[in-house]
């Protein structure tokens, strides 16, 4: 695979022909700082054992998708912010996943999908390793229609499309390290004007929403806003309920 501009973008790049995970990988060759700095990615398109939110696994078929982890060492001040890291992200490859569907509605799910149609192409997993954090991310590219896992997933392949991987990958961690850079500097999302950008892509906001919360507790309702602290706020029973983490089901798209 040709990457010469995400190179150009990268601090390092290693692309492996398979991994177990690249969130995994990326997390061991961190504790070298000089040999693996800020930007930092580590690639494949084959990994057998991905995990993403609430410890779930998956795979793919092999070939088929693209499992990016980017290193991030430059976070800002506040441990508060960071949370916005993920949305940061979703943001970033919702740009670059437009870029080439540029006759489709690209959007964030909340907190850490990229929605084509409705339907999910991406799905992003940061975590905290030492004094930097680790941004996973898997994009479905040539996954065929009979290859997606479920209904409500969709691919490059299956709108149509050949994904250009060299592209897509440069945008997205241009994006990102934008963004990022951004939030460092202005201390908070807000300032930054990742609030904004979140919200205008997000389309979990006007969504009839069924949220899981820890403890298997339900919340269902309107979500109106993602607020400054990046949390989602749903409208259920007449009251307004911040949501920090769960699992969310769109019931009716916005």
């Amino acid at each position: 695979m040709d990457l010469a501009a995400t190179r150009g973008v990268a601090s390092r790049l290693e692309v492996l022909p398979a991994i177990g995970s690249t969130n995994a990988a990326l997390s061991e060759r961190a504790a070298d700082a000089v040999a693996w700095p800020h930007l930092s990615m580590l690639l494949t398109d084959t990994q057998t054992a991905g995990r993403g939110r609430l410890d779930r696994s998956w795979t793919a078929p092999p070939g088929s998708s693209l499992a990016v982890s980017v290193l991030l060492r430059r976070l800002p001040a506040d441990p508060g912010a960071r949370g916005w890291i993920s949305l940061a992200a979703g943001l970033a490859m919702a740009e670059a996943v437009a870029e080439q569907l540029p006759d489709r509605r690209v959007a964030v799910k909340w907190p850490n999908d990229v929605l084509v149609e409705g339907r999910k192409i991406c799905g992003i997993l940061a975590q905290a390793v030492r004094d930097a954090v680790i941004v996973g991310t898997g994009v479905n590219t040539s996954m065929t229609a009979a290859q997606l896992p479920v209904p409500t997933a969709t691919s490059f392949a299956a709108l149509g499309v050949v994904v250009d991987e060299d592209r897509l990958l440069s945008v997205y961690l241009r994006e990102l390290d934008g963004r990022i850079s951004d939030l460092v500097q202005a201390g908070d999302a807000v300032a930054s004007g990742l609030h904004a950008a979140v919200s205008a892509r997000c389309a979990t906001i006007g969504a009839d929403v069924r949220v899981t919360l820890p403890g298997e507790r339900m919340l269902v309702g309107t979500a109106v806003a993602v607020d400054p602290a990046g949390r989602l706020v749903v409208l259920s029973a007449g009251q307004h309920v911040a949501v920090s983490a769960g699992d969310v089901v769109h019931v009716r798209p916005a």
